[in-house]
């Protein structure tokens, strides 16, 4: 992937990225809960203000009201402070977040009551991620709601999917529980970055047969992509961020396949 674009590519790409705004229909400007919604950006510098416990109890809430599959509720939250967090992993919650949520896929618990579920572990993987998923989202909007912004990590700080293995065996967790992604939860400080390159409308709508993906949009997202990551990460590329997940990826891929298919015999 080429990542140096040049200057008059990088400003256009980055005049696009500042441009970019929802499409919020005009007959729903006032709806608040689209706002929320739309307004919403992950944060990756926090204050020290601390988040009131009711605030974040009300977050909580939120992810255990979230849908499930046949209502399985097949998360686990590890709930953290920074002394918690510092106690278990040997640092502060990553960004000086004041508070932090590993979302845990967790098909182990109806197990211990419905014993003849079958064993079928890709399928069962896959829906405790969706309705893990699902939670993580509810309390992230909740939080954003509520004021208090957010960052869903899948790598930093070894906190999500890519050191699965690592987590598991830190919080001891029993076969069928994944950990997927930690949430960090904080008040934001300074003002929200603009929003993320996104691609239109026209390019992810299945109208009757799969789009194929216009070479010019995708190329035009990806040097947004480049343009913002370099703006947003002064010395870095977007490729060395590619590049660490490109190295803990294979390791990963094994590691989580040893965790779904564990040593369950099928039925």
């Amino acid at each position: 992937m080429k990542t140096n674009l040049g200057l008059a590519k990088t400003v256009r790409s980055l005049v696009k990225i500042l441009c970019g705004r929802p499409n919020m229909p005009p007959s729903l400007a006032d709806n608040e809960l689209l706002k929320v919604i739309y307004q919403r950006r992950s944060i990756r510098s926090f204050s020290q203000q601390p988040i009131p416990a009711d605030v974040f109890a009300a977050i909580l809430e939120a992810g255990r009201l979230a849908p499930s599959t046949v209502n399985l509720q097949s998360w686990t939250f590890a709930v953290f402070d920074n002394d918690h967090w510092r106690l278990t992993f040997g640092h502060s919650i990553p960004f000086h977040g004041d508070r932090a949520v590993i979302v845990i896929s967790d098909t182990h618990r109806h197990h211990q009551v419905i014993e003849d579920f079958p064993f079928r572990p890709l399928t069962e993987y896959t829906t405790g991620v969706i309705n893990a998923s699902l939670a993580a989202m509810n309390m992230n909007i909740a939080a954003e709601a509520l004021g208090v912004s957010s960052v869903m990590l899948s790598e930093t700080g070894r906190s999500g999917i890519l050191d699965a293995k690592y987590l598991k065996e830190t919080l001891n967790l029993p076969d069928g529980a994944v950990p997927l992604m930690t949430i960090v939860f904080g008040y934001a400080r300074g003002a929200y970055p603009p929003m993320p390159p996104r691609l239109p409308m026209d390019q992810i709508l299945l109208d009757g047969a799969y789009r194929a993906p216009d070479p010019e949009t995708m190329q035009n997202w990806l040097d947004q992509m480049i343009a913002g990551y370099q703006a947003s990460h002064p010395g870095k590329t977007l490729q060395d961020q590619l590049d660490v997940y490109r190295s803990k990826i294979s390791q990963a891929e094994t590691d989580l396949n040893d965790m779904v298919f564990y040593n369950r015999k099928p039925d």
